[in-house]
């Protein structure tokens, strides 16, 4: 009887000091791209390992996770001690955005953009060229701090270095989309094209684009430039133009069709580039990928 108190015991024990997993999650947005907060309630462990159902997994605590894609995933959650570990899993479901989003990374960092349904001419054809895979691996050729970083020459991959680059494109044109609300404050993604001398209906390149960097304006300089433009800023563009910076004196003269809505700071990295005389990094900066956030 005593030896069967004492197997009882040890069996009791054991399942006791088991680990058990358990965790909340907690999402910053309902629509990708989301971060979501992993809150770990896990008991009598010590090592942890997260799988987080998109590929990427972590062995913190309370990881903080990214997800650029809508979708469901399932999360699990190992929990352990020694040998023994247990798991639990949850799903995490993610709307597609709202807005049409693109994702562009380079190898100094990670850009959201969001693509303007107010030109749409501008907005297929850069989402064409992304599903293509068109702007992998091309450069940003031409980088002029405090005005603009462009980018979107094919003939950039794989340049040689010194190589005078600006001339490339898929070989067709866009028909200019002028919208009045839509400038260049900092951030602002728009079309390159040739001059008004051989283009006088300013229509925009076919692939090369660029971002605007620009300086903080004071208001006389904004109001200047509305009565240059024949245009009104919208308070929220007086404001980033007056606090971020932005370059409107090409307003109604190169198409607007986006905006950086995160990762501005890699804008500042590319603009702070040592450049040569022709205004090309001498540091190669590369468009590793794009991609729709869907």
């Amino acid at each position: 009887m005593k030896i069967f108190q004492y197997l009882l015991f040890l069996t009791f024990f054991a399942s006791c000091s088991a680990p058990k997993a358990l965790f909340t999650a907690e999402k910053q947005s309902t629509h990708a791209p989301a971060t979501v907060n992993f809150k770990n309630q896990s008991v009598k462990a010590d090592k942890y390992l997260w799988e987080f159902g998109d590929g990427k997994t972590s062995e913190e605590m309370n990881p903080e996770h990214r997800y650029t894609l809508s979708g469901n995933y399932k999360v699990t959650l190992n929990a352990m001690k020694g040998k023994k570990q247990n798991i639990y899993a949850q799903e995490i479901l993610l709307d597609p955005p709202h807005q049409c989003l693109v994702e562009m990374n380079t190898t100094l960092g990670t850009m959201i953009i969001q693509l303007y349904d107010e030109t749409p001419l501008h907005r297929d054809n850069f989402i064409k060229l992304i599903e293509s895979g068109f702007y992998e691996n091309v450069l940003f050729h031409r980088v002029i701090k405090g005005f603009m970083i462009q980018g979107g020459d094919p003939d950039s991959k794989g340049a040689a270095s010194g190589k005078r680059l600006g001339s490339g494109g898929p070989g067709y044109t866009i028909p200019a989309e002028f919208v009045d609300t839509l400038v260049h404050i900092k951030g602002a993604l728009a079309a390159a094209r040739q001059g008004d001398a051989v283009n006088p209906k300013k229509e925009s390149s076919g692939s090369q684009f660029y971002i605007a960097h620009g300086k903080p304006l004071p208001a006389s300089q904004i109001d200047a430039m509305e009565i240059q433009k024949g245009m009104k800023y919208t308070s929220t563009a007086r404001d980033i133009f007056s606090t971020l910076g932005g370059i409107p004196f090409l307003d109604k003269d190169y198409t607007v069709f986006g905006r950086v809505i995160k990762g501005l700071e890699i804008i500042d990295a590319i603009a702070d580039s040592k450049t040569d005389g022709a205004d090309r990094p001498l540091t190669d900066v590369k468009i590793l990928s794009v991609k729709i956030i869907n």
